[in-house]
Order: structure tokens, then C-alpha cells, then sequence
């Protein structure tokens, strides 16, 4: 029995190890590469196959300012502070979810998103949410803050099987990420936490709550 048992320690360790090595591999490869498709763009196409994915790479410099502030306010305000763990805004989420009785605050990084976005499933767990600590402290000290806006800015879904900036720029507007208004990229930042309800109703009183937060911070945003 107890030799048994060691055998499957070392079986579930080894899958451990080569998942961290795939992320590792994968990481190292992305410094410079553009990321074609991610682990969310996968699933989305597995369960819609009949449906194409829209997204177009575009680098940091062709993306909108509009948009990469507007993100950052919407998303992760302690972007350019913090080393992928924003610990007060985690305790700050805790203690909304006790209030309420259910999670209705995540305290996710825009490095903890993305680390979610590239490698993981959606399905909440603690091992999920152990995999993504370790992928974001190993993204945070093998990429640049900006690798990892212009990564987020290329990979967040921003509506049905429309991923990154340029897609979601031509889907809602007919035009460029790097022409993007002020208006239009506070729209785009908004939409991000529910992208696929706020396509249908974007005249939700909830989106235009959260336009106005964006409006509001977004001249103090710190980006890369």
C-alpha cells in the first residue's frame, strides 16, 4: 500500500512538474512572439467550432493610449506598483464576498487574468487558483509591465469570440485600435468584466456606472 501510495505522489508530481515547465516554455518563447491564441480563445472555439475567433496581434505601440489607461483604471488601478498580487485590493474582495454571501469581487491583477487567460480553464477551484499564483509570479519576473499590457491588450475577450484590442476596435468601431477615441476605449475598458452581456446591452445601467468610474480615474492611470 504504501509503496502504491508513493507511486501516485510521484505520478501527480511529475504531471506538476511538466505543467510548470509548459508554462515556463511557453513564457520564455512569448518575451518577444506575438501570442496567437490562448487557453480562453481555445474554449471558446471548441464550443462554438462552427464560429471563428476574431483577433489580430498588434504591438504596444500600435494600440490606442485611450485604451491601455482606460484598462488599467477599469482593471488594475496598482498596475505598475504591484509585482502580480494586489494584497489590498484581494482582502478588499474578501471581505465584499462575506458581506454578500457569495463572490461578487475577484481582486484579480491584469497579470493574474492573463496568467488565467493563457493556461487555465475558467472552472473555479483552489487548484486553479494555485496554478494561476504560480503563473503569475513566474510571468511577473520573466516579462516587462509592458510585455504584459500589450499581451492583456492583445488576448481579453471583449465580446462573442472577439479577442484583443484590434478585433474589438473593428467589431465595435470599423477601425483601429491605434485610432481609438477616449470614448470608445472607456467603453471597451467597461465591458471587460461581463464582455458578452455588455455586446447585447450597452445601454445597461451598470455599463454606464462603470463609463463613468473609467471617466472619471483615468487621467491618473499609470501605464508602461
Amino acid at each position: 500500500m504504501k509503496a502504491f501510495l508513493i507511486r501516485i505522489f510521484l505520478l501527480l508530481f511529475s504531471v506538476f512538474l511538466c505543467i510548470q515547465l509548459w508554462i515556463f516554455a511557453s513564457l520564455a518563447w512569448w518575451r518577444f512572439k506575438p501570442v496567437d491564441t490562448t487557453m480562453m480563445m481555445r474554449l471558446d472555439y471548441w464550443s462554438e467550432p462552427a464560429v471563428p475567433i476574431k483577433h489580430q496581434w498588434r504591438p504596444y505601440d500600435e494600440i490606442s493610449t485611450n485604451l491601455k489607461k482606460a484598462v488599467v483604471t477599469a482593471e488594475d488601478g496598482k498596475f505598475m506598483h504591484h509585482h502580480g498580487f494586489d494584497w489590498e485590493g484581494i482582502q478588499t474582495a474578501l471581505s465584499k464576498n462575506k458581506e454578500q454571501g457569495k463572490v461578487v469581487a475577484g481582486g484579480s491583477t491584469i497579470s493574474q487574468q492573463l496568467a488565467k487567460n493563457l493556461f487555465l480553464f475558467n472552472k473555479r477551484s483552489f487548484l486553479r487558483k494555485g496554478q494561476e499564483v504560480i503563473a503569475t509570479w513566474m510571468m511577473e519576473r520573466m516579462w516587462s509591465k509592458e510585455r504584459i499590457l500589450e499581451v492583456y491588450l492583445n488576448s481579453i475577450e471583449f465580446g462573442h469570440h472577439v479577442y484583443g484590442a484590434e478585433a474589438a476596435a473593428k467589431h465595435y468601431f470599423g477601425k483601429t485600435s491605434e485610432s481609438l477615441t477616449k470614448d470608445e476605449a472607456i467603453f471597451l475598458a467597461a465591458i471587460l468584466t461581463n464582455p458578452k452581456y455588455f455586446e447585447e446591452h450597452r445601454h445597461a445601467s451598470a455599463l454606464k456606472a462603470r463609463k463613468h468610474m473609467i471617466h472619471r480615474y483615468m487621467r491618473y492611470a499609470e501605464i508602461p
